[in-house]
Order: C-alpha cells, then structure tokens, then sequence
C-alpha cells in the first residue's frame, strides 16, 4: 500500500466502545432483492457477503420498523420478532470478514407507494402531497400513531442488538419520515409536532431517545447509534442549510456515535442559496465535529479523493457506488492495486459481482446513476 493512503486504514474507536478498523464505511444502498414478507433472501446474503471484509463498517439497506412504512418492493423488515433468524444471519454474514454490521431503521412516510402498505394509505406529519407528479396525498398522524412509531424505532433497535448487529443508523434523510417531520413542507401541524423550528425537530429528537433507551436497556456489549441527514430539500417552503445547521447542533448533544450527512457530491455547496459554496459537509463538521463523529459521502471514487476528503478533518467517508462497481476497492487500495479498481459496470458482470437481479435490472435502466459499459 503507497504510504499516501494510510489515513484511510486508520483504526477508529466510536464514543460508545465500538471499534472498527478503517474510515471506510458502505453507505446503504437499496438493493430490491429482500423476499415480499420482509424476509432476507439468500441472493442478498450473497451480495452482502461479497462486500465485506476489505470496509471497517457495512451500512445495510434501509428496514422498515413498522408495515405502514414500508417503502420499496423488495424492502426487508425489523417490525416483528418472526424476522430475527433472518437478521441474524444478515449480521453474521456482514461481520464474517471482520467488518462491523450497522443496520438502517426507517420508515417512508408519505413515501411508501400507498400499494405496498395494508390499508394502501402512507401517512406523514401532516396531509401534504410531495412535489412530484402522481404523489398519494398522505394521511395525517394522530397522536397514538406518533407515539406508536417511536416505540417501533426503540423495537426495531432492540431487535437490531438481538440479531447481533453493531449498530443502527437511524435514517432521517432523503425525504422520509424523519425528515417530513422537520421539513416545513411536509410538516405543517399546530400541535407540538409542528409549527415552530425546535417543535419540527421534536419527533426526530424522540426517535432518538426511543433508540438510545433500547440500547440502554438491552444491549450487553458496545453499540453504535448514527443518524443520517439531508442538509437541504428542494420543496417550497423546504428546509435550509442554516435550519440544519440548527438542528444537528441539537443532535450532537444526543450521545450519538455519528451523524451521516447525506448529499450527492462531498464538495458541493448550498443548492437552494447558490452563494454558500463551502462543502455541507465541511461545515456541518465545522459546527458540531468536536462533538459527534461527522460521516462525509458523495462522488469520491478513487483513494485519492477519499484522501482529499479524509484530510479535512471528516474523519469518516461513506462509499456507495463504488462498492457496486468494485466490491473488492479496499482490498486492491491495500495491495497497491488502485490501478485496477473498476470504474465502470460491465452489462456482463453481474455474476462476478454478485448483484441480486432485482438491483442489476435497476442498476442497467437508471441512466447517469452509474457508468455502465457494454
């Protein structure tokens, strides 16, 4: 390995006791391949395993911790105890090679595709409809539901300790759940839910709690307890950079692990207000980094950029794609093989990369998400 690249092999240990052996985790990735009961499937243990050993930290796809919360076909479950044997091997699979396993908890809110859910009705903080054509028009929490769902985060995060995982990621990000109660499109209740900034933060901030309570609780060895956030949303009235910078200024007084900052590219600045051009990241790290664990992620490709990133100060980097493309990049990083890291995904080389076919049709019909060659 060039000397260059050590900070990316650097041991870290989270607040709560949990060490990991480099700053690479996998960012979690849909993968559509989870049976139709919730189930894990084989195909997706495969895929799973193929990944890990070379990354300290696997991130899974998202769970959903409730049925009303249900996102994609394909989505795996935490919301029962019938699902543990499952999840136990999903957890024992990823930690096989040495890499520790974090599993995502979410639930879609008005997100869920309204044919995925019991009732065919998504719910949301409040009765909005999302800025995009066809978009259902959700249906309004009430009070027990709300309470509800933070009880499901706290079970799922028991379940979750039970199965062996690591951690949990808690997924407030990308326009679900978490972030509709905080954003002042999705959220425009009048109770203590709603309204105000620090009312609008009062769910996620409970969700929180429920979780950290359940590790309190249940767990017997460390466990690490991440969040993930978008800095910024496009709707009208959306949320702002600096109402972000409001809230994980809150969150890093929770006793969280990390918080994962979720963008498309790591150095982009504000898209909503075009004269803040500082990376979100960076200064997400700035406000907060000597409190919490910062998570950077977004189009680094090559250990070079990944080192450019890790240097300035974010002490984590999030790879997603090009753990898709090149399941084996730490490993070739290490053996100084960068040189023969893919940069590009074959039409032909699913079976070698163990991509489940629900994701390879996906990967093959989104254009621009990857750079696909014949």
């Amino acid at each position: 390995m060039k000397q260059k690249y050590e900070k990316i092999f650097q041991e870290f240990t989270f607040p709560s006791g949990v060490e990991v052996k480099n700053r690479i985790m996998v960012a979690p990735m849909t993968n559509y391949s989870s049976e139709e009961s919730g189930e894990i499937s084989e195909r997706e243990l495969a895929y799973y395993k193929e990944r890990t050993g070379g990354v300290g930290t696997f991130i899974t796809a998202c769970a959903y911790v409730s049925k009303d919360g249900k996102g994609f076909p394909g989505q795996f479950s935490i919301d029962d105890d019938k699902f543990l044997p499952g999840l136990k091997k999903l957890a024992q699979t990823i930690q096989s090679n040495g890499t520790k396993a974090i599993i995502q908890i979410y639930h879609g809110g008005r997100q869920s595709p309204p044919q995925l859910l019991p009732d065919q009705q998504p719910v949301s903080a409040s009765a909005i409809a999302a800025e995009r054509e066809g978009a259902a028009v959700p249906r309004e929490m009430t009070e027990e539901e709300i309470n509800n769902t933070i009880l499901a985060f706290g079970e799922a995060t028991r379940r979750a300790i039970e199965a062996g995982f690591d951690g949990v990621e808690i997924h407030g990000a990308n326009t679900y759940l978490l972030q509709q109660f905080f954003s002042p499109h999705s959220n425009r209740r009048d109770d203590k839910w709603g309204g105000s900034l620090e009312n609008r933060m009062k769910f996620p901030l409970a969700i929180v709690d429920s979780v950290k309570k359940a590790v309190e609780e249940h767990a017997k060895a460390p466990f690490v307890v991440g969040y993930r956030i978008s800095p910024e949303e496009g709707s009208n009235p959306g949320i702002q950079l600096e109402d972000t910078l409001q809230f994980v200024d809150k969150l890093a007084d929770q006793g969280l692990d990390y918080l994962h900052v979720s963008v498309n590219h790591f150095w982009n600045g504000s898209f909503r207000e075009k004269d803040k051009t500082e990376s979100r990241i960076i200064n997400i790290h700035e406000k907060i980094g000597d409190r919490v664990t910062v998570v950077g992620v977004g189009s680094l490709h090559t250990p070079d950029e990944v080192v450019e990133a890790l240097e300035t100060g974010v002490p984590f980097i999030a790879l997603g794609r090009e753990l898709l493309m090149e399941p084996k990049w730490m490993e070739k990083v290490q053996a100084g093989e960068e040189d023969q890291i893919r940069k590009t995904l074959s039409r032909h080389a699913q079976e070698e990369l163990v991509i489940p076919d629900p994701l390879w049709d996906r990967l093959m019909n989104v254009k621009g998400w990857l750079p696909v060659e014949d």
